[in-house]
């Protein structure tokens, strides 16, 4: 059985406004549900856990689960609260997995993702053990030192890392356990393969769709509205 973990906790601080940026609407249906559609979709995926904003009582997670079956979604099966980070929020729907070949991660308010994409992902996940999905790098990067340009990055190296990040239970475990040392230590853990890159796990990139936009910007959610009519 291989489970997802949608990672729907977040506060929206950036983009403002009283609502989580997951349950703005898109062409009227909040975007925490197109996301899971795109599981629902999928073949390799069996189950989802939704890790939403604390405080969460059993109630709330009742009543979240019950709105998706609503969509026809059936794959949502657990939901919980998530923590003061996204890394402590994956660990959150982490440890409510008792049993999984591979476990994908995924950014809840990344709608575009196609069932294809998440396939793929967690086929190569199986396969070589950890791989995540990316995008090109359209622009040219910059290293710098304060203002002052140190270098060029070549671009024909570099991807963008999307999500979702997929990996066999036993090594997302294992990564995870290091999450307190390395917040302590500072580190800001902005996505799972950083944890796993620090086993010595090696990771394989397939490549996705630029289209797999992350909304966390209100141009974000003007740009979805846009690509929702191409979907």
């Amino acid at each position: 059985m291989n489970v997802a973990i949608v990672v729907a906790a977040g506060k929206g601080t950036r983009l403002g406004g009283n609502r989580p940026k997951q349950f703005l609407e898109l062409d009227g249906t909040p975007v925490i549900i197109h996301t899971l559609r795109q599981f629902e979709r999928c073949r390799e995926i069996n189950e989802v856990v939704i890790v939403l904003p604390a405080p969460l009582t059993e109630e709330s997670a009742d009543t979240f689960l019950s709105f998706a079956k609503e969509f026809g979604l059936t794959k949502p099966r657990r939901a919980v609260a998530g923590g003061a980070t996204r890394a402590q929020s994956v660990q959150c729907g982490l440890a409510v997995i008792a049993e999984a070949e591979v476990v994908a991660v995924h950014d809840g308010v990344r709608p575009f993702v196609t069932p294809e994409e998440i396939d793929q992902v967690v086929a190569a996940a199986r396969v070589t053990g950890a791989a995540v999905l990316v995008a090109p790098v359209a622009d040219t990067i910059k290293e710098i030192e304060g203002e002052r340009v140190l270098r060029t990055l070549p671009r024909s190296s570099l991807r963008r890392a999307l999500t979702p990040q997929c990996f066999r239970f036993d090594i997302l475990k294992r990564a995870y356990q290091q999450l307190t040392q390395v917040e302590a230590e500072g580190f800001e853990v902005t996505d799972d393969c950083l944890l796993v890159e620090r086993l010595g796990v090696e990771i394989v990139a397939v490549e996705g769709s630029a289209r797999n936009i992350k909304i966390t910007q209100e141009e974000d959610l003007a740009l979805a509205e846009a690509l929702l009519g191409t979907f």
